[in-house]
Order: structure tokens, then sequence, then C-alpha cells
């Protein structure tokens, strides 16, 4: 009998197999991007000393309105290229973290390259 997988399973397989071809620097970090249900989360890693340079989700305190939409993805984006660029980040590698490149994780990216980070 043919089963139907868990979409979370899936993409978890799709991001890990994206995430041994791309890994962040300290000069190019890796803009990552995790979505629940309830929030969105944007990180700038570097890969190479395993930190967290930058982030801003949905979670924060100064960030108001409502979480899980596509116009909180808009200020998250925004958020996070403002942030990248106070420590002199301008290019990034973008890690869509197995999501299809569509609607939340979409207006993020663009938000995010409107702001001045290039990838």
């Amino acid at each position: 009998m043919i089963t139907k997988q868990d979409k979370n399973q899936v993409r978890k397989k799709r991001h890990a197999r994206v995430r041994t071809k791309i890994t962040g620097t300290t000069e190019r970090p890796r803009l990552n991007v995790f979505r629940s249900n309830k929030h969105l989360y944007a990180q700038l890693i570097d890969d190479t000393q395993g930190v967290t340079i930058v982030s801003a989700s949905t979670m924060d305190k100064d960030f108001n309105g409502t979480a899980g939409n596509v116009e909180a993805a808009k200020l998250i984006g925004e958020t996070i290229a403002k942030r990248a660029t106070e420590k002199n980040i301008k290019s990034v590698v973008f890690d869509r973290g197995g999501y299809l490149y569509h609607g939340r994780v979409k207006a993020l990216a663009e938000a995010a390259r409107e702001n001045g980070l290039e990838f």
C-alpha cells in the first residue's frame, strides 16, 4: 500500500539535500528562513564558525501586527536587511529552508532585496 509522506518530512529531506550544497561564510552568510504556522524566523548564519550573526522574527518585541502572513514576512525581510547593513553585510546566500519560493518566503526574500541585500 502506498502511503502519502508527511509534508514536513519531505521538506526536511529537501532542506538537508540543499544544505549539502550551500554554506554561509563570514563575508557572505546564509540567510536561513523558517516558517511555522504562527510565526516566521530569519537568520544570517556564518557556517564556518557556526554562529548566527543577525536574526529577526515575528516573535521580536519590536514587531507589531499579525505574525503569520505575507505582510509580516515583508516586515521581517526589511528588518533582517537593515540589521545586516548595520553589520556591513551586503551579500548573502539565500536558504529557503526546503520551502517553495512562494507566499511568505518569497515576500521575505523580495523585501530583503529591496532593502539592500544581494542574492
